[in-house]
């Protein structure tokens, strides 16, 4: 059915019929009551109307958090190319580390609105913000899955920084970690089956994978340098990820098992937060290269680097929305 289209039916037997409207779009909601009850009379034409909302998605752009107005982070979006950058939250508080859900119609981030660090979501013109957490320690670092259905995010609510899971709209949090060290950074597989982490549980901190449970916790780093911001590919083979193991952070391209790192960047700056394209092509990532805190994009293999923002206020932390 398009907009403001019908559906009529003839031959119903007088009395009360049971009317349900199905197969929404995942973006899209139904106005309540859906089933609803219609009583079709003799002799007169009886009708009931479905309201349905759907919300608008975010395609081909990037989203990232930004200071450039009042001093404060703000969220934003671009064109991929660095143009037409639209503000999208206005708060008191802080508002970062904006994650895209990945029909593109929402936006998770951590926010301060409330007090200390809690995960929110909104629609993706910045409309309807929603607290998903509420909790007196900080919740952020939050990850949907590839399916959209859950978020995972890092929570320090039981003493120390552990990864929890919840559904999308904030029910059933669940703590999937359990370790006096700090766990935090999570990324999930595409397949929605393991959940890639950081911890400094064996000293500094490594990369580690988990089944979407919490169970068959694996390392699959091992350097004495600070290994940070794990990112799966789209296709599941490769992380990326910033390290320190060179000096300063670079950005390095490794297999999911850890094996066969490649360093992408070399600049005496850091470069750090990585972010992979929806189609795996390019990666995008933040350096204060030109002195302060740029976003920054490039090829999968460390070439054709090109600069997004340019403003004397930090630009930080780019997410991808889906490709159309």
């Amino acid at each position: 059915m398009g907009i403001n289209d019908f559906v009529e039916l003839f031959g119903l037997a007088l009395g009360d019929h049971t009317i349900e409207m199905s197969g929404e779009a995942p973006n899209c909601a139904i106005e309540d009551p859906n089933p609803r009850i219609v009583p079709v009379t003799g002799g007169l034409a009886d009708e009931t109307t479905f309201v349905v909302t759907c919300a608008v998605a975010l395609f081909d752009r990037l989203v990232f958090e930004s200071e450039r107005i009042g001093g404060d982070q703000e969220i934003f979006v671009m064109d991929l190319e660095g143009s037409n950058v639209t503000r999208l939250t206005v708060s008191s508080g802080d508002d970062r580390d904006a994650d895209i859900s990945p029909d593109g119609t929402r936006i998770a981030f951590r926010s301060q609105r409330s007090g200390n660090f809690d995960v929110w979501v909104m629609d993706s013109d910045g409309a309807n913000p929603e607290q998903l957490t509420s909790s007196s320690a900080d919740d952020v670092d939050q990850s949907w899955s590839a399916d959209g259905a859950h978020i995972a995010f890092r929570s320090e609510r039981d003493g120390n920084s552990e990864i929890y899971v919840m559904d999308f709209d904030g029910a059933n949090q669940m703590r999937l970690t359990n370790d006096p060290a700090r766990d935090d950074d999570p990324s999930w597989s595409p397949d929605g089956a393991s959940i890639y982490f950081r911890s400094d549980r064996d000293g500094n901190p490594e990369f580690y994978v988990m089944d979407a449970d919490g169970s068959n916790v694996t390392r699959i780093t091992n350097n004495p340098a600070d290994d940070d911001d794990p990112e799966l590919s789209p296709d599941g083979t490769k992380i990326v990820f910033s390290t320190n193991r060179d000096g300063n952070f670079e950005i390095y391209v490794m297999d999911a098992d850890g094996s066969n790192p490649v360093r992408l960047t070399n600049d005496p700056a850091d470069d750090i937060r990585p972010t992979w394209s929806p189609d795996g092509s390019r990666i995008a990532f933040s350096t204060d290269r030109d002195g302060n805190r740029e976003i920054y994009v490039m090829d999968a293999d460390g070439s054709n680097l090109t600069r997004l923002t340019n403003d004397t206020a930090l630009d930080d932390h780019a997410a991808w929305t889906p490709t159309r």
